[in-house]
């Protein structure tokens, strides 16, 4: 992530960090999935709520990408609660 972050600065919309981001680990060869549906239920019923992990590197790390200027609480609720859901 560094390295994009070298080459393209701060200011883009997630969606393009993402992109070269996924490039950067095909690259590398490190395997990754994109986008990941992540199921949410309630009550004993699936609900489609649309939540997706951003990348899932290695079949072992969360990458949850933010491009924004400072990292909110929810922001940091966010993973754990991913976690949590996916667990």
């Amino acid at each position: 992530m560094i390295e994009v972050h070298k080459i393209l600065c701060p200011g883009l919309l997630e969606s393009a960090y993402e992109e070269c981001l996924c490039r950067e680990l095909e690259t590398r060869n490190i395997s990754f999935e994109r986008q990941l549906l992540l199921p949410l239920e309630y009550k004993g019923k699936p609900l489609d709520c649309g939540y997706r992990l951003d990348l899932l590197v290695s079949n072992t790390i969360v990458v949850e990408l933010k491009a924004v200027s400072l990292i909110e609480p929810i922001h940091e609720a966010q993973l754990p609660t991913y976690m949590k859901l996916g667990g």
